[in-house]
């Protein structure tokens, strides 16, 4: 490969949708993503046979993320970090709404889905028209959320863009700790915890412990290959460790943690192993 090829291979490539807004670069995309997923079966012998238990999954509704060199980023939530966990959930037998902070459809990053997998492919024709059509955060507050066992907040740098700042996801964050119930995340999805610290003192989960996407890759690497079109708006770690909240890792292999009722996972390589855990959770909890 010449040099003038691999130069433009690295290059992000534009979203003609927008001015100024890029997809990955194709040399990225050989990086990062692939047609099948690590899916290796389900790990429950029993599953959930009752009726009440939900996960209400919080996805992203903003594609453009405004990158401080004047481009944007179209992004939305990654595919396989939220339909890998939801596969495992759904199939041991919860329920899952979809919601938005808009109502508008949720966006994806379909540039990394895994064409070739058959667990993502089954949950994404499972759940397509709840993205499609979802319904919203506030209108659901306002139903009640006392029929959902956890929250799901789907990873993607679109997870960055609104859900950070909004009050609806503050006051469903609040009913999840209050009720001790699950508040479940991975790669930048995280980044939503932050929002329950708006117009307050402190953040409730400062003092918990997260996996999530590292700020070195995103401030280098993923600059360097063109995933990224230019610096981020915001550091995500940075801004969890100023809320207090501790980082386990400093790179992306695919750890999963939990703390307390707070189960998160570092990228796209730990989606498998975060459904699992949710799964395990969730019937340990909630599977009566």
């Amino acid at each position: 490969m010449s040099q003038d090829t691999n130069a433009q291979d690295r290059t992000p490539t534009a979203d003609p949708a927008e001015l100024e807004a890029y997809f990955p670069s194709p040399y990225s995309l050989s990086q990062y993503t692939a047609p099948k997923t690590d899916f290796d079966g389900l790990s429950f012998e029993t599953g959930y046979t009752g009726d009440r238990w939900k996960v209400l999954t919080i996805a992203a509704d903003e594609r453009y993320m405004p990158m401080r060199n004047g481009t944007f980023f179209s992004t939305g939530n990654h595919p396989v970090e939220t339909l890998l966990p939801l596969h495992h959930i759904r199939s041991a037998g919860y329920g899952v709404d979809v919601v938005t902070v808009s109502g508008g459809p949720a966006k994806f990053e379909w540039w990394a889905y895994p064409h070739e997998d058959s667990a993502v492919a089954s949950t994404w024709e499972a759940t397509e028209q709840s993205f499609r059509s979802p319904s919203k955060l506030s209108e659901v507050i306002s139903a009640g959320l006392d029929d959902y066992a956890a929250v799901f907040i789907p990873g993607g740098h679109g997870a960055m863009n609104l859900l950070p700042f909004d009050t609806d996801v503050q006051e469903t964050l609040d009913f999840f700790l209050a009720e001790d119930r699950l508040v479940i995340s991975l790669c930048h999805g995280p980044a939503a915890l932050l929002a329950a610290g708006i117009g307050r003192s402190s953040n409730p989960f400062s003092g918990y412990r997260v996996a999530a996407f590292p700020d070195a890759l995103d401030a280098g690497a993923n600059i360097e290959i063109g995933y990224l079109p230019g610096e981020m708006p915001w550091a995500l770690g940075k801004a969890l460790l100023e809320a207090g909240i501790e980082i386990v890792n400093d790179d992306m292999s695919g750890l999963t943690t939990r703390d307390r009722n707070l189960l998160t996972g570092d990228s796209p390589l730990a989606a498998n192993r975060l459904g699992k855990d949710s799964v395990a959770a969730l019937l340990e909890g909630f599977g009566g």
